[in-house]
């Protein structure tokens, strides 16, 4: 699963994803590509389901970039707990998608394969997304 080497803080903030995304919101890499329509965060777990989807219907022909990567440490205390003393460990790691992101490229397939595996991919994500396509120059 994706996470980090080295951060420079333990614990983030939780922060709010307001707005349109500032980059990533063009085809860089591939012939189509899954686009974020809702601000939310996605976990490392939920990429690498929709990676699978993804490179399982594609029957490993072509190639899948992805484009978000989860950098945000999420705390949780355990169940049970009294409130105060301090916040909780990093339970798992997320990025955050603010709406018009390309969260996954691929290319190397033909369109109707795309759109089925993207379709597949986006199921596992909790975001409602579009398909995206390269208009031909």
């Amino acid at each position: 699963m994706l996470q980090p080497k080295k951060t420079n803080y333990r614990r983030a903030f939780k922060g709010r994803i307001k707005g349109e995304t500032k980059a990533g919101a063009q085809l860089n890499f591939g012939q189509f590509g899954l686009k974020a329509l809702e601000p939310e965060r996605i976990t490392a777990r939920q990429i690498e389901a929709a990676r699978r989807a993804i490179t399982r219907e594609m029957k490993r022909v072509g190639r899948v970039w992805i484009r978000i990567f989860p950098d945000l440490p999420v705390s949780k205390k355990p169940t049970e707990v009294r409130m105060g003393s301090g916040k909780g460990a990093p339970e798992f790691w997320a990025a955050r998608v603010a709406p018009g992101r390309i969260m996954f490229e691929i290319d190397g397939v033909s369109e109707v394969t795309a759109r089925e595996a993207l379709r597949l991919g986006a199921a596992k994500l909790p975001i409602k997304t579009r398909f995206v396509q390269r208009i031909a120059e």
